[in-house]
C-alpha cells in the first residue's frame, strides 16, 4: 500500500515560474466541499480527483478567494511527491459574479439609462419653456387686432400649459426612477461591494512516477469570514423551564460562494438595559464622596461611516477579547451590549483599516479609513457577460426567526470537543453566497430547569430584575454573547450571557419585572446629627418597600450598603434591628426574602457614624 504524503506549506518554498515551458501546467477547477468557521476566519477544504501524467507538472487551482492565508495552505494526496506550493493573485481575472448580482447590475444599468433619457426630455421641455417666455412679446409689421392678440394669447397659454404638464410628469417619473435605482443599488451592495478583487490561484508543483488518477485535498484559511454567537431565551413563567436557542451569526465575504458545503462553527480563534448592577464599596474618609453609579456603561451605540461620511452597512463591531459582536444596519447604526470590565470595541469592514476604540461613552461614532495597501490589489471591473453559476440548493434561510416561531429544535447538529476548543457541525449541507449580509443559523435548542430569583438594588434603580440560574451549564458549550429575552410571551429586551465570570451557576438576567415594585425612601425622623463630647455622631436611615403584585410567590434578593471606615477614629455601627447579611469587607448588605403573592414587605437600613467633631464627612 502506498504511503500517504501530507505537505504542509508553512511558507512558500519556491516561487514557481508558471510560464515555464519545462513543465506541464494543468488548470484545476474545484469547489469548496467543507468549511470550518472560526471567530475571525475560516478553514476551507477542496477535494478533487485529478488525472496526472508521469513526471513533473504544475496543478493550477483557479477561482479561489483573494484572501487566502498562504502560510496556512495544506495539500494531502497519496502516491504523489509534492515539491512546492505557491499562492498568487490574478489581477486580469476577477472572481465570478453570481447570477443574482449580474441581474441586479443589468437592472442598475437600465435604470441609469432611463434616468438619462428622462433627464434629456426634461432639459428639452425647460428649453422650450424658456424659448416661449423669451419670445412671448408680439413683434413685426402686422396690425395688432383684438383677434390677433387673443389668438397669440391662447396659443401661448395652451403651449405653456402643455409644457408645464409634461415637466411635472417627467419630474415624477425621474423621482420614481431614482427611488428604484436606490433600491437596486442597496440590494446590490448587500451582495457585494463595488470593488471587484483579483482572483486567487494556488500552484502545486508535483512529481509522479506513473500516469494515474489521484485524490487531492487542498486546505487553507481565508479571512473576511467570521461568526459570533447569540441567543434567544424564552421563559413562560417562573415555574416553567428556561428554553435557550443557540444561534450562529455568520458573515461570509470571501468573494467565493459556498455551494452545499459541510459547515462547522468553531470556538477557536487563530488570530433598554436588562442587566442588574453591582455594588461598589463605599469607603469613607475625610474628603471622600459616596460611590457614583451613573457612569456604568453596559450598552454602546453609534454610527460607522467612511471618510466621506457615508454609512457603512454591514460593518463588524466586536467587544475586544470576547465573542460578543454585532453588525451595522443600512444606515450604519449599531447597538451592542458590553460586559463589565470590558475596555475596547473593535470596528472592521472589508477594504478599510480596522479601528479599536476605548469604551468611554455610551455613544461611540467611528469613521473608518480605506486601506491604501488593499486598494492596490483591487481591480475595477466593467459590467460584462459572465457565465452564470448553478442555482444553489438548500439555501441558507436569511430570515432571522422570531422566538415565538421556534416550536422545534434547530437544524440537526453534532458537537465536537477538542483539547482547547469545541465545534458545532451542521449535519445538512448549506449554500452561502459571498456577500455583506449576515446569516443567522439556529443551531441548537436547550431546555433547563432553571431556578428563578428576583434581584434589586433600589439605591441604583428602584426596579426588580429576574435572574435565572442554570446548573451544569458547561455541557451546553456556551460562549459569551447577546441574548434576546422573551418573558411571559413578551419581548422584554436584550441581555448578556457572560460565561467568563460564571462558576457553578450561570446567572442570566431576564430583565425588569414591573409586577414587582421596589421603593427606597430616606427616613427623615431618623436622619439626625448630635454632639457627644469631642465626637460628632450622624444617624442615617432608609425605608425599603417591596411589593409582589404577581399571582405567584417570589424569592427576591435586595441589596444596599453602608460605608466602610478607612480610619480608626471613624466608627460605623449598624442598628441592632438589622436582620440581613453584612459583608464587612465591602459594606454590602443583603436581604433574602420570600414574598407571598399580593403582599408587601418592609425593610429598614439604619446606621450611625461617629467621628471627631472638628472634621466633616460627606454622607448619603
Amino acid at each position: 500500500m502506498m504511503k500517504k504524503i501530507v505537505f504542509f506549506a508553512l511558507v512558500t518554498i519556491t516561487i514557481l515560474q508558471v510560464n515555464s515551458q519545462d513543465f506541464i501546467e494543468k488548470e484545476i477547477k474545484s469547489k469548496v466541499n467543507s468549511a470550518t468557521v472560526f471567530l475571525n476566519s475560516a478553514q476551507v477544504s477542496r477535494k478533487k480527483n485529478i488525472e496526472i501524467q508521469k513526471g513533473i507538472q504544475i496543478l493550477k487551482f483557479t477561482n479561489l478567494s483573494p484572501f487566502v492565508d498562504k502560510k496556512s495552505i495544506q495539500v494531502k494526496v497519496e502516491g504523489v511527491e509534492i515539491q512546492s506550493v505557491n499562492f498568487q493573485k490574478n489581477y486580469l481575472k476577477t472572481g465570478e459574479k453570481s447570477s443574482e448580482q449580474i441581474s441586479l447590475e443589468s437592472k442598475l444599468t437600465q435604470s441609469k439609462n432611463s434616468i438619462d433619457l428622462e433627464t434629456i426630455r426634461l432639459e428639452t421641455v425647460l428649453e422650450n419653456i424658456q424659448f416661449l417666455n423669451t419670445n412671448k412679446n408680439i413683434k413685426g409689421n402686422q396690425t395688432l387686432t383684438a383677434s390677433v392678440l387673443k389668438e397669440a394669447s391662447n396659443y401661448y397659454a395652451s403651449k405653456i400649459k402643455s409644457l408645464k404638464t409634461e415637466e411635472l410628469l417627467i419630474r415624477n417619473i425621474l423621482k420614481e426612477l431614482k427611488k428604484e435605482q436606490k433600491s437596486i443599488a442597496k440590494q446590490l451592495s448587500d451582495l457585494t461591494q463595488k470593488k471587484h478583487f483579483a482572483s486567487g490561484e494556488i500552484f502545486i508543483k508535483i512529481k509522479s512516477n506513473t500516469t494515474q488518477k489521484a485524490n487531492f485535498e487542498l486546505m487553507y484559511n481565508v479571512s473576511n469570514v467570521s461568526w459570533f454567537p447569540s441567543y434567544d431565551i424564552r421563559v413562560s413563567d417562573i415555574s416553567s423551564p428556561l428554553t435557550l436557542v443557540y444561534k450562529a451569526n455568520l458573515k461570509q465575504n470571501s468573494k467565493i460562494d459556498w455551494s452545499n458545503v459541510n459547515l462547522r462553527f468553531s470556538s477557536a480563534n487563530p488570530s433598554n438595559s436588562t442587566k442588574a448592577g453591582k455594588i461598589i464599596p463605599y469607603y469613607l474618609d475625610y474628603g471622600s464622596i459616596p460611590p457614583f453609579y451613573g457612569a456604568i456603561i453596559d450598552e454602546v451605540s453609534g454610527y460607522v461611516t467612511d471618510d466621506n461620511s457615508l454609512p457603512l452597512s454591514g460593518a463588524n463591531v466586536h467587544v475586544k477579547g470576547t465573542t460578543i459582536g454585532t453588525s451595522t444596519d443600512f444606515d450604519g447604526k449599531y447597538s451592542i451590549k458590553v460586559p463589565q470590565n470590558s475596555r475596547q470595541l473593535e470596528f472592521s469592514y472589508l477594504g478599510f483599516i480596522s479601528e479599536i476604540k476605548p469604551i468611554s461613552s455610551p455613544v461611540i461614532n467611528v469613521t473608518l479609513q480605506e486601506d491604501a495597501d488593499l486598494l492596490e490589489e483591487v481591480v475595477i471591473a466593467d459590467y460584462g457577460s459572465i457565465k452564470k453559476k448553478e442555482t444553489r440548493k438548500n439555501s441558507l434561510n436569511e430570515h432571522i426567526p422570531a422566538f415565538s416561531d421556534l416550536k422545534s429544535p434547530g437544524i440537526p447538529t453534532q458537537e465536537i470537543l477538542n483539547q482547547t476548543s469545541f465545534s458545532i457541525e451542521i449535519i445538512e449541507p448549506y449554500s452561502i453566497k459571498s456577500s455583506n449580509k449576515d446569516f443567522t443559523i439556529s443551531m441548537n435548542e436547550f431546555q433547563s430547569n432553571a431556578s428563578y430569583t428576583y434581584y434589586s438594588i433600589p439605591k441604583i434603580e428602584e426596579k426588580a430584575f429576574l435572574l435565572a440560574s442554570l446548573k451544569d451549564w458547561e455541557k451546553f458549550n456556551l460562549l459569551e454573547g447577546e441574548a434576546n429575552v422573551y418573558f411571559e410571551n413578551t419581548f422584554v429586551g436584550t441581555t448578556l450571557i457572560d460565561t467568563r465570570s460564571s462558576k457553578d451557576l450561570l446567572s442570566i438576567s431576564l430583565g425588569e419585572d414591573k409586577n414587582v415594585s421596589v421603593n427606597r425612601v430616606k427616613s427623615k425622623d431618623f436622619t439626625t446629627k448630635k454632639l457627644i463630647g469631642s465626637k460628632k455622631e450622624e444617624f442615617k436611615a432608609w425605608n425599603i418597600r417591596v411589593k409582589n403584585n404577581k399571582s405567584q410567590d417570589i424569592k427576591i434578593i435586595v441589596l444596599d450598603q453602608i460605608p466602610i471606615s478607612k480610619r480608626e477614629e471613624i466608627k460605623i455601627t449598624l442598628d441592632e434591628t438589622f436582620n440581613g447579611i453584612l459583608n464587612n469587607e465591602t459594606g454590602e448588605v443583603q436581604w433574602d426574602l420570600d414574598i407571598r403573592t399580593k403582599t408587601t414587605q418592609e425593610l429598614s437600613l439604619k446606621y450611625a457614624v461617629k467621628y471627631p467633631k472638628n472634621r466633616n464627612l460627606i454622607l448619603d
